[in-house]
């Protein structure tokens, strides 16, 4: 508990100096091992009953070397936020491979690895602290909307559901070594509210918070969630969480997210954060932005006072987050503008009361 306490006032110490760079993407670098079955199975799960070849998450109890070394090629790289290696570490997404029964215990050593590996550069290093996100993703189900073209009122999962799979995964994570919470790729504001919800009875729980991190997705040029949100709305719908940083990630690469991002930036009382892909896939589904061009683009961010926490998504490495890390180096945080009481709505598009 003492720890936490320390780690967070150097969390919050860190942000006041700098923008804060996370790391990229952890399925691209597993692609580049080109694991068999059985790699994947490892001897825990050697006579598992079905194939869990792509399951990247179980990397993390079966080759656990494997995740630590990305964690620490990153935090090589400059990285001062490792994200946990969780993100379809939920009952819901375990349950493609049968694995639900094993979500603690996954999470828990996704955690594990991530503050060993952040431990080791912090000690290095004690003036650049190195701090765990502990990541949920959005599950493969929405709330919102209907897996059923033919019946629109038809709901494959509901808020209780979610807040049920959602719960050991947090506490696992809080458990394990996290910093931080975070909620991210949200392609449904109703997801991300039962993660929210699931996240606050487990702090209930255990008689502590962590600071929770929101970051949603926009999933096309019509610049809106999944469900629906324009970036103001879905920052209303967020605000209540009262979160350490809210922003996007994933589907858009840096070029198309800027203007989402600005819009935000000019409303968001809390910090803001990017990691955008590295471009829009090509034909192959593989992603052609450059380290030296994604990084001028999130230089150019920094400089116009839009970011306190950035990275990569889909398609970074190393690379990609050593020329981000040097790119904003030195560039003052954003300022985080003063809380206004006000009332603040939202449906599909945000209204505030005059």
């Amino acid at each position: 508990m003492n720890d936490f306490k320390k780690r967070n006032d150097l969390l919050k110490k860190s942000l006041k100096e700098r923008i804060l760079v996370m790391d990229g993407a952890m399925g691209t670098m597993i692609q580049n091992h080109r694991l068999s079955e059985e790699e994947f199975r490892g001897e825990k799960f050697k006579n598992w009953t079905q194939d869990i070849k792509g399951n990247n998450d179980i990397l993390s109890i079966t080759q656990p070397d494997i995740i630590r070394d990305i964690h620490k090629e990153y935090l090589e790289a400059g990285a001062d936020i490792i994200e946990t290696n969780s993100f379809n570490a939920t009952c819901i997404s375990q349950a493609d491979y049968g694995m639900e029964e094993v979500i603690y215990d996954l999470n828990f050593a996704c955690a594990r690895l991530a503050r060993e590996a952040c431990d080791e550069y912090s000690l290095k290093t004690p003036l650049k602290p190195r701090f765990v996100m502990g990541v949920l993703g959005p599950t493969s189900r929405t709330a919102s909307l209907s897996p059923d073209v033919d019946n629109p009122a038809f709901r494959n999962v509901s808020f209780d559901e979610l807040v049920q799979t959602y719960k050991p995964a947090v506490r696992a994570l809080t458990q394990g070594g996290a910093d931080i919470i975070l909620i991210e790729t949200i392609f449904d504001t109703l997801n991300a509210k039962a993660a929210i919800f699931a996240v606050k009875a487990v702090f209930d729980d255990i008689g502590y918070e962590l600071p929770i991190s929101i970051s949603g997705t926009i999933t096309d040029a019509s610049g809106r969630t999944l469900s629906g949100q324009t970036p103001e709305a879905f920052w209303y719908s967020m605000s209540h969480a009262e979160p350490l940083s809210l922003g996007f990630n994933c589907a858009l690469g840096a070029k198309d997210l800027r203007q989402h991002i600005a819009a935000i930036s000019k409303i968001v009382d809390c910090h803001i954060s990017a990691h955008p892909n590295a471009g829009l896939p090509n034909e192959m589904g593989e992603y052609d932005e450059t380290p030296q061009e994604m990084a001028a683009q999130l230089g150019e961010w920094a400089r116009a006072g839009l970011l306190n926490i950035t990275g990569g998504c889909c398609g970074t490495t190393p690379d990609h987050i050593r020329a981000i890390a040097q790119a904003v180096k030195g560039v003052a945080p954003r300022e985080i503008p003063d809380k206004v009481p006000e009332l603040l709505l939202s449906g599909l598009e945000p209204f505030k009361a005059v």
